[in-house]
């Protein structure tokens, strides 16, 4: 048994993670640790220094038997810019005592893993918090060919998309250019919608709970074959960083 543990702010997707879970289907357990949030955190400050309420988590999954953590929320840390994310991330291991990243960083594995380097973007973001983000895969290398933002939507309201809101903001961020298309935000329910996306676009889409689990994954060097979450699962060999 391997088990996995996640930070996860607030509530609103977290239960992407059961899910997720039983689309593994092996011998993966993964561990969610609400680290709490504010009230609505879109538009949030994308700037915002978490570092505290990460370590004062990190307890709880130390109890469950985790072998890796991973910070599942992008602006904790793209919004702190390539160097101020690898320090947080640097002081998450210290204080779990264990392997750590974020989602943010697992987004740029991810992109490495499935064999691309082009990108565009779908956020539920304000335009300039998805400025952010993007500016973070470009500081690891990754060309965006196009991004797209939700803006005005809400934690809450974007926590209730279904399938059809998904496949328009994904839509509305896609170019022929692009060879993968990056859905950032954690609060965005798609671990059941990613086959569906995939299909609708006809390229790789890598989501941001899909992809803090498979940074986990990576993490403790498992490799879990699960066609179900998409191109990324389904990919030879795991990335080695």
């Amino acid at each position: 048994m391997t088990a996995l543990g996640i930070l996860y702010p607030g509530h609103f997707a977290k239960d992407d993670y059961p899910r997720i879970e039983q689309l593994l289907g092996s011998d993966i357990r993964v561990d969610l640790i609400e680290t709490g949030a504010d009230a609505d955190p879109y538009p949030y400050p994308a700037t915002a220094d978490r570092t505290d309420r990460l370590e004062r988590s990190v307890e709880a999954l130390r109890l469950s038997g985790a072998e890796a953590v991973v910070w599942a929320d992008g602006d904790g840390g793209f919004g702190r810019g390539w160097e101020g994310a690898h320090a947080q991330v640097r002081a998450l291991a210290r204080a779990a005592g264990m392997p750590a990243s974020s989602t943010s960083f697992g987004f740029v594995h991810a992109v490495r893993e499935v064999g691309v380097g082009r990108v565009a973007v779908a956020a539920p973001y304000a335009d300039e918090t998805t400025a952010l983000f993007t500016d973070f895969l470009r500081a690891g290398g990754l060309e965006v060919a196009a991004a797209h933002s939700a803006r005005g939507a809400t934690a809450d309201e974007v926590a209730r998309w279904g399938e059809r809101e998904l496949l328009e903001l994904a839509r509305a961020a896609d170019t022929a250019d692009a060879q993968a298309l990056l859905v950032p935000g954690t609060a965005l329910h798609t671990a059941s919608h990613i086959a569906a996306l995939e299909d609708g676009l006809g390229k790789p889409v890598l989501t941001a709970n899909q992809v803090t689990v498979w940074e986990a994954l990576r993490l403790t060097d498992r490799r879990v074959n699960a066609p179900g979450l998409g191109a990324l699962f389904t990919r030879e060999p795991i990335v080695q960083v």
